[in-house]
């Protein structure tokens, strides 16, 4: 697909729902007693495959033009797929499906596309296994040296999780189990690591505990205690989840997805003579980093219609081309609030006046591709000056876009990302494999196109 140079945009959009929330409501609905009835829920391919895998387990799921109902048949109620779980290119499904499948009364396959069996699944094996749970890394693909405390076991791998050398990938196979609760720190903060133990916290016979080195998204904490489940957090990134809830049924009205909010975000504040309006935003502060990114680079953007949606905060987003755009720091407890976003706060920052340093994001490595190195290298080839560290870059500032090929890598999020340069670039950008926006926002191209 083919990108040119824009002289303004202009208008109204509405994104597609939270890719995260709208996973979780047909899980968490799958796992509850009664209906379930989502509006707004995100028709993309990632959230597609969510209700795949349930309905092979037993699941009515309904999904209409306007809502998806799911029947829930309460927590003990999934039956066994028979075949193996094809979660396509969710890394989110992997991982929080992982966690229900452990405490199962019968055994699963769960595997992907290509992508997501190059992404690291020990960070679930490791903890899942200390609750007791029979989960296994099959097909060859597993590979472990020597631990750190000098114990080449494999079972001392994952006791300790101390080696430093060890991996594991999809396909997975989940013997289910009776699992004991745990008390856990996870190495980073991850809300897929998190929601997975916390999900099979509720199979437990004892209570979970998570404690993350930094807050990651909520919507797990938040939608668990919506249907019932007893569920606290506390300042020190702790969430405990009791087991064997009466988890009943609800309505969720989805928001839209920040992530993809933040093209929108970012187009209108680098784009000369632009202004605008996204209705509809989830706002939730463990996920709306780039907007506190957006105010310390001195963006024009505001907040408008401030509310609550199914216990998430909502907001419209107003967005001004600011020419005056200043570098800033992005490290630390921010990262998680905006891990996703940092491909195309870099397309930002590399037009800002000034440096903008990223460190801590390492976690961009081991998403749908390695989003730190392509991003370098994209911005690069259209004429950035950017300095790669190993945790992630020094941007200068000042660059003047010029058009180049370059190749998404099959990463939604790469792609959008460099839409958005491109429509800031001389000359013509060339995406290759454009199409797998389809996994978090399929019209994402013609939405773009309608503010021109």
């Amino acid at each position: 697909m083919e990108f040119t140079k824009q002289t303004r945009l202009r208008g109204e959009i509405t994104v597609p729902g939270d890719k995260s929330i709208s996973h979780r409501s047909v899980m968490f609905g799958a796992i509850a007693s009664g209906l379930t009835e989502v509006t707004n829920f995100l028709q993309g391919a990632d959230c597609l495959s969510t209700i795949s895998c349930f309905r092979q387990m037993g699941i009515t799921i309904e999904n209409t033009t306007d809502k998806i109902l799911v029947r829930g048949n309460g927590l003990h109620g999934l039956t066994s797929a028979n075949t193996t779980l094809d979660v396509g290119n969710s890394g989110t499904t992997i991982r929080l499906l992982s966690g229900i499948l452990a405490g199962q009364s019968f055994s699963s396959t769960i595997t992907g596309d290509s992508s997501i069996q190059k992404r690291p699944m020990d960070r679930i094996i490791a903890p899942l296994t200390k609750m007791g749970a029979d989960i296994q890394s099959i097909a060859g693909n597993a590979a472990y040296s020597t631990c750190v405390s000098g114990n080449a076991a494999y079972s001392a791998c994952i006791t300790d999780n101390t080696c430093s050398a060890y991996s594991a990938f999809a396909p997975l196979e989940i013997n289910g189990r009776s699992l004991t609760g745990i008390s856990y720190q996870t190495p980073v903060a991850s809300a897929q690591i998190k929601s997975c133990l916390l999900l099979a916290g509720l199979y437990a016979d004892t209570p979970t505990t998570v404690i993350e080195p930094a807050l990651s998204r909520n919507h797990t904490e938040l939608m668990l205690s919506g249907f019932g489940a007893t569920l606290t957090t506390s300042a020190n990134h702790t969430a405990t989840i009791l087991p064997n809830p009466a988890l009943e049924g609800i309505k969720i009205d989805v928001p839209g997805d920040i992530s993809s909010a933040a093209y929108f975000i970012v187009a209108g504040l680098i784009t000369p003579h632009s202004e605008i309006l996204i209705k509809n935003v989830g706002v939730n502060p463990t996920r709306a980093g780039i907007i506190k990114v957006c105010q310390m680079m001195n963006a024009d953007i505001t907040l408008l219609n401030m509310r609550y949606a199914g216990g998430e905060p909502v907001a419209d987003i107003f967005v001004r081309y600011t020419p005056n755009l200043t570098g800033c720091v992005i490290e630390g407890d921010m990262i998680p609030t905006l891990i996703d976003e940092i491909p195309i706060i870099a397309v930002m920052a590399a037009l800002a006046q000034t440096q903008t340093v990223i460190r801590n994001a390492e976690e961009l490595k081991v998403k749908e591709s390695n989003r730190l190195e392509i991003t370098y290298n994209h911005l690069t080839a259209m004429g950035a000056d950017i300095t790669a560290t190993n945790d992630g870059m020094m941007i200068e500032g000042n660059a003047t876009f010029h058009g180049n090929t370059l190749d998404s890598f099959d990463d939604h999020r790469i792609a959008m990302a460099f839409a958005v340069a491109g429509i800031n670039a001389s000359g013509i950008t060339n995406m290759m494999g454009a199409e797998c926006v389809n996994i978090s926002y399929p019209n994402f191209y013609q939405d773009l196109q309608n503010l021109y």
